[in-house]
């Protein structure tokens, strides 16, 4: 069964060019152009994947994406954003989303994402094992859910993703390309301080009530997760 993507964008030309684009990739679209339309075409779409523009009167991207994500979904959210500051970029990333792409775009790197986010989607799917487990912290793949001793650590879904990687790999120093490469899913050379940014929110709430630092850095090497010596 082909995949699904609803792409929810006020501005006609970028939904009618997208339309037109994924379903030439064999992609089933939907199109909505407001937010609240994109609400409701959640609900009957039932899509594989979101495209999510952020800047739209009323209801924003933003806001969908919080919505959606508070009602529990794990759906795929690459957001469209015509702001290049990394402090919004992230804001939207916080929010819920799992990637951005700033406006304008090349083409084939939307569709390169957009392939990394339906293979990533399956991937954790048929790779869902329970719980693991590295010191005080537990990772349920399938709730996608992280507890510090019995502590319920709030996570967004990149930084989930990230930590995953580390508890698969305890002990093992993670270079910043094997884990761009993972977590991102292409070359991100030009986002210099991106998976900084991220390393730094997941220690601050890992870190929350006076828990032991467990990701540590090293230095010309990368990050590795390990009890501090």
């Amino acid at each position: 069964m082909r995949e699904k993507i609803l792409v929810v964008d006020d501005d006609t030309k970028i939904t009618a060019m997208l339309r037109r684009a994924l379903a030439f990739e064999g992609y089933v679209v939907a199109t909505a152009n407001n937010g609240m339309e994109g609400l409701k075409a959640m609900m009957t779409e039932e899509p594989s994947l979101l495209i999510l523009d952020v800047m739209m009167p009323s209801v924003d991207g933003l806001e969908v994406c919080r919505r959606v994500r508070e009602s529990g979904s794990n759906l795929p959210i690459l957001m469209l954003t015509a702001k290049d500051d990394i402090s919004d970029r992230v804001k939207g990333l916080d929010t819920g989303a799992d990637d951005y792409l700033v406006k304008p775009f090349a083409l084939e790197e939307l569709l390169a994402r957009v392939r990394v986010l339906l293979r990533r989607r399956v991937e954790q799917v048929e790779n869902s094992t329970q719980q693991l487990s590295y010191d005080d912290m537990t990772l349920d793949v399938d709730t996608r859910e992280v507890f510090r001793e019995t502590q319920l650590v709030e996570l967004t879904a990149k930084e989930f993703d990230l930590l995953h990687l580390f508890i698969q790999n305890p002990k093992r120093v993670l270079s910043r390309d094997v884990i761009m490469e993972k977590i991102w899913g292409y070359d991100y050379s030009g986002e210099s301080n991106v998976l900084e940014v991220y390393i730094a929110l997941l220690r601050q709430k890992t870190e929350e009530y006076g828990h032991k630092r467990l990701i540590q850095t090293v230095r010309g090497a990368g990050y590795v997760l390990r009890g501090e010596h």
